[in-house]
């Protein structure tokens, strides 16, 4: 069982794995701009990912229909369109009922045999995708470059800056789909939500706590690290049209689960002022984390975490940990998923654990719930 009880804990060690998050390759934006270099040389991409209801439509209560998957989820800006690529599926799908063997190569690779381009393809491409000039570098502050469309307010785009292929220790600087699933189950139960006081554990590039700014009152969105912090920052900035309607508030905080204590330092550019620890602590019913269990350690500092945040709050409150099980790292060139099980023991530990002052249950979530972004929901999540 993990040790609850306050104890100094030795720092984690990362090796030194190269990891990849491939949330961009199957999701059909616009843009992924590389805009420039961050402190640490890292490039910065800004992504649009595509939202299947406006949050016009989401404070109203409209519905326009499930989200499907496959080529259809990309052309929903056309009908002529759609009802092309439906027919595509369909012949492919007559043409793998009928058991046609796929051609091989005489090395025995896949041989794909490609139509020409028409003049047809390219109209119907232009509706899907802007056409990406590129982007010079620059290496500077995190506001040294601005887009030309930053200041566009649709209502239907999220806007996120990330990095691409980090070393372990940066992960929290790519989207994760984990972060997509937990957004998607704020907006389908937004009414739960409503007018909550919200803490984010390890926030990264900003996505769920901003859905959820769009539903509850305010959101801690908390992390480590000044670099990961300031891009969490823009990214708020970016999106703030989408809180406006319901007036949301999204705040960006320091908070390391290897320390004790809430981050006060005056000096400190994401630290907390008493007034907002006060706060949290008053009316704070909701806590998230998606995508933070890919080590045992910071999983153990997780958990503590939140049995020391959790046991000094005014009220009860749920928490909704939404995770991948599955890290693929260029070392091991393999999917694995080693931190799975130790956080599946950890939460059973913290389910019967008992100090007569703190009860948990743990309660699954079905995944049938219906998607709002467009991303690719695997059965790993």
């Amino acid at each position: 069982m993990v040790d609850l009880a306050e104890k100094e804990m030795d720092n984690p060690t990362f090796r030194s794995d190269t990891v990849l998050s491939d949330v961009h390759l199957h999701c059909p934006s616009k843009r992924h701009l590389m805009v420039r270099l961050n402190a640490v040389g890292q490039p910065v991409f800004l992504s649009y990912f595509k939202l299947l209801w406006s949050t016009e439509d989401l404070a109203s209560g409209k519905h326009r229909r499930e989200v499907t998957t496959g080529r259809e989820q990309q052309c929903r800006s056309g009908d002529e369109l759609c009802d092309k690529d439906r027919s595509d599926i369909k012949r492919e799908g007559e043409l793998n009922s009928e058991g046609v063997e796929a051609l091989l190569d005489d090395d025995g690779d896949l041989e794909v045999v490609r139509r020409p381009r028409s003049a047809s393809d390219l109209e119907a491409e232009d509706l899907l995708r802007d056409i990406v000039c590129p982007v010079i570098l620059m290496k500077g502050k995190e506001d040294a470059f601005e887009d030309k469309e930053q200041h566009c307010t649709c209502n239907d785009v999220v806007k996120i800056e990330h990095t691409m292929a980090t070393p372990l220790e940066d992960v929290g600087k790519q989207v994760w789909r984990a972060a997509f699933l937990l957004a998607d189950y704020i907006l389908f139960k937004r009414d739960t939500f409503r007018c909550c006081s919200v803490l984010e554990l390890g926030g990264g590039t900003g996505i769920s706590s901003i859905i959820m700014g769009t539903v509850a009152k305010r959101v801690y969105c908390t992390d480590v690290g000044e670099d990961l912090l300031a891009m969490c920052e823009q990214n708020v900035a970016l999106n703030k049209h989408l809180m406006e309607p319901g007036g949301g508030e999204v705040k960006v905080k320091e908070l390391d689960w290897l320390k004790d204590e809430f981050c006060t330092d005056p000096e400190a550019p994401y630290s907390w002022s008493e007034e907002e620890i006060a706060d949290l602590l008053d009316h704070c019913s909701v806590i998230m984390a998606a995508d933070v269990f890919y080590d045992d350690d910071l999983t153990d500092a997780l958990f503590r975490t939140l049995y020391r945040i959790t046991h000094n709050l005014r009220n009860s409150c749920t928490v909704y940990l939404a995770l991948e099980k599955l890290n693929f790292t260029l070392r091991h060139m393999d999917v694995t998923c080693e931190a799975y099980s130790h956080f599946r023991n950890t939460l059973n530990d913290l389910e019967n654990f008992q100090d007569g002052k703190m009860k948990y249950t743990v309660e699954p979530i079905k995944l049938d719930f219906c998607q709002f972004l467009v991303y690719e929901r695997i059965e790993q999540l």
